[in-house]
């Protein structure tokens, strides 16, 4: 059933060459035959004429020396392989060129009549029965004032004429031999450069649709076939990367599900049989709600992170003063930079800046950003937030002091629950979706953001916002 497109362009071309030969050795040969008598009856009409004006009224009126005529026309006649007649207005041949000059015998011909004559200035014909076979005829009257003396008459054998024919559908017949060998060459770039590529992408597509993701279309042409074989194996790339992310996604939640599972479970077993006194249940029942909130905030920011993609994070745009807003979420982590001895120096721009976007968004992106730095933050260290105008834009800096992120990390921290140096990290705690959370919600203001890290020394995320 593939092939049927193939076998389609096979069968037309095959009706094409049969019709174009119908056509030249029919239709064509009767065209040009047609117009080769026309063409030559009125060569020949041309000729007649020219011998009445000339000759014709001498031969009636002037008693002209017929012998002489006889031998001019025989010339005449000769040179173009034709016969002519003088012939009277009874049907009595003055002259024939076709036989020897015979005054005293002249011939008649018996059913001559010249109001019966072809349709027009030719005939195809026996020429009033004197022949054999058709022939190709023209008449012109010789007149003397207005009255008719006689008829000059040209016939010549359609032989020649069918012959010119036949040579002529000759070179036609070579014509469309080359141009059909042209046209199957055509079919068979055709099939090479279309149809073939055409095969090699639906064989690809089924290898797609059957879940064989790895399969590439090996079509490199620099056409749409192969801006078509391109894409569909950018989309085979794109759907592994989604399937691979399906299934990191599926690990990275059962992992950071398991974890506080396994101690929420451990601890409430073993409260039940006896193995941790009651003197220190509220202790381990305090290890259990933080785990639990911990298992809440995760599902919360899935959750979260699901809607961003189903609702492409639909955004509440308001007027508001960014500063105002660092300085209320800076006081949040008050308590938290008190442990670590960490102080957070604001550094903004005017007592009140003006930007448009969506309050609580971006509040959340400036929480992250500043609940990251704290974290990965060194005791004794300060976390700066910066606020400033860039070409007719706001950005915002959160730069910390802390251990920085290797530079074979900076790609992929943007990643969903990725962790840099997992096995090692500093916040074992921590979903991995915060940064992701941030990414979205930029994306969704058609800002930017972005990353200076070194490590041992510190890290800076800085991102834009539209000035209101």
């Amino acid at each position: 059933m593939r092939r049927t497109l193939y076998w389609k362009f096979i069968f037309a071309y095959l009706i094409l060459a049969i019709l174009s030969l119908l056509v030249v050795t029919t239709l064509g040969r009767q065209l040009v035959l047609n117009n080769r008598v026309k063409a030559e009856a009125d060569t020949l009409y041309a000729e007649a004429s020219r011998i009445a004006d000339d000759h014709g009224v001498r031969y009636f009126v002037e008693s002209a020396n017929l012998r002489e005529s006889y031998e001019n026309l025989r010339v005449i006649a000769d040179a173009d392989e034709t016969v002519i007649r003088v012939i009277a207005t009874d049907g009595t041949e003055i002259i024939n060129t076709d036989i020897p000059f015979d005054p005293k015998n002249s011939h008649v011909i018996e059913s001559f009549n010249y109001a019966a004559f072809g349709p027009g200035i030719y005939e195809i014909g026996t020429f009033y029965d004197e022949y054999d076979e058709d022939c190709l005829s023209v008449i012109c009257p010789v007149t003397s004032g207005v009255r008719v003396r006689g008829y000059v008459a040209i016939t010549e054998d359609l032989t020649l004429i069918r012959d010119d024919v036949l040579a002529t559908l000759r070179i036609m017949m070579i014509i469309a031999a080359v141009n059909f060998g042209l046209s199957f060459l055509i079919l068979l770039f055709f099939a090479l450069t279309t149809y073939r590529p055409m095969l090699q992408i639906m064989d690809g597509a089924k290898e797609f649709a059957s879940g064989n993701l790895q399969h590439k279309i090996q079509v490199t042409s620099h056409d749409e076939m192969g801006y078509l074989a391109d894409t569909l194996n950018l989309m085979a790339g794109e759907l592994r990367k989604n399937n691979d992310y399906q299934k990191n996604f599926i690990s990275n939640v059962s992992h950071d599900f398991r974890s506080p599972l396994t101690s929420i479970k451990g601890f409430s077993e073993a409260m039940l049989d006896g193995t941790i006194p009651p003197e220190m249940h509220d202790r381990y029942l305090g290890i259990i709600v933080q785990e639990t909130e911990r298992l809440n905030k995760l599902t919360n920011t899935i959750l979260e992170l699901n809607s961003m993609d189903r609702d492409k994070t639909s955004l509440n745009m308001s007027r508001f003063d960014i500063n105002a807003m660092l300085k209320s979420t800076a006081a949040v982590f008050e308590g938290s930079c008190r442990k670590k001895k960490i102080s957070i120096n604001l550094v903004l721009t005017g007592t009140e800046l003006f930007v448009r976007g969506d309050r609580e968004k971006i509040e959340q992106v400036v929480y992250n950003l500043l609940d990251n730095a704290i974290k990965f933050s060194d005791r004794n260290s300060e976390v700066k937030i910066e606020t400033t105008v860039q070409r007719g834009k706001c950005a915002v800096s959160v730069k910390d002091e802390g251990c920085g992120i290797a530079r074979d990390d900076l790609t992929k921290i943007w990643d969903r629950f990725y962790k840099s140096d997992a096995s090692r990290g500093r916040d074992r705690q921590g979903t991995g979706l915060g940064l992701s959370i941030v990414k979205e919600i930029i994306n969704a203001h058609g800002q930017t953001i972005s990353v200076v890290s070194t490590e041992n020394v510190g890290t800076e995320f800085i991102f834009t916002l539209e000035m209101a």
